[in-house]
């Protein structure tokens, strides 16, 4: 992995903190870019269009999560990782960072290796969206679910959706084979890597959101074991 390929942008309102952990993310060849609120961080995003941010919770004038959710909300960002590096490790905060569209959640204090570990870990699952401004581009088709995972799009019914990019991979895993049930183990292990901890509940936030932009009919839950997609 070329790691100056790669551009973080580290949102935190404390300086030592930033300080800290710009060093040694700078040692490992990132690019590193710094804000101390969520304001400042969303308007530099939307400029640079990081990789990955990496966001604290607890922020002046916006915090992480609404920082997040904003994010999530902006057609350039679409793509961005976030990871949230925070002290707050209780298990409700971590439901909510992942409920806003966070593809991690590190708790602080965390020692450098195992941070810069996390870091690669994240960005070898980057994918690369490929862009295309072709007037004459095929149309979407008209009926159902169409996921395009190259461009990383989903159409229901024609019209697009903008998914975060862990709710893109996990209905893009249950979408590739239809009636199959997925257990959990293997939701985790191909969505969210096997280095990643997450909450019990990380799946089941995210289920759920995907069922509130796609609908209901489309995800079966099997009780004790998983997930599968029905057309």
């Amino acid at each position: 992995m070329d790691n100056s390929s790669y551009k973080i942008l580290l949102v935190d309102d404390e300086p030592d903190i930033v300080e800290f952990v710009s060093y040694n993310l700078k040692k490992e060849g990132f690019v590193v870019h710094a804000a101390s609120n969520g304001r400042d961080a969303i308007n530099l995003a939307e400029e640079i269009r990081p990789h990955l941010i990496l966001l604290d919770v607890m922020m002046p004038e916006m915090d992480g999560i609404e920082t997040c959710e904003q994010i999530r909300q902006s057609d350039r960002l679409k793509d961005t990782l976030v990871a949230f590096l925070t002290a707050r490790g209780e298990d409700y905060s971590q439901i909510a960072g992942f409920d806003a569209g966070g593809d991690d959640y590190i708790t602080k204090p965390i020692r450098p290796k195992v941070l810069i570990s996390r870091i690669k870990a994240l960005l070898k699952r980057l994918g690369t969206v490929i862009e295309s401004s072709n007037a004459d581009e095929q149309a979407a088709p008209s009926v159902g679910i169409i996921i395009d995972k190259e461009k990383y799009l989903v159409y229901k019914d024609g019209v697009e959706l903008v998914l975060p990019k862990k709710e893109f991979e996990l209905l893009a895993l249950l979408y590739s084979r239809p009636q199959k049930v997925f257990s959990r183990d293997e939701i985790f292990s191909s969505v969210w890597g096997d280095n990643i901890i997450v909450g019990d509940r990380t799946i089941d936030v995210h289920i759920r959101k995907l069922r509130e932009k796609i609908g209901d009919d489309h995800i079966r839950t099997i009780k004790g074991v998983g997930y599968k997609y029905v057309e």
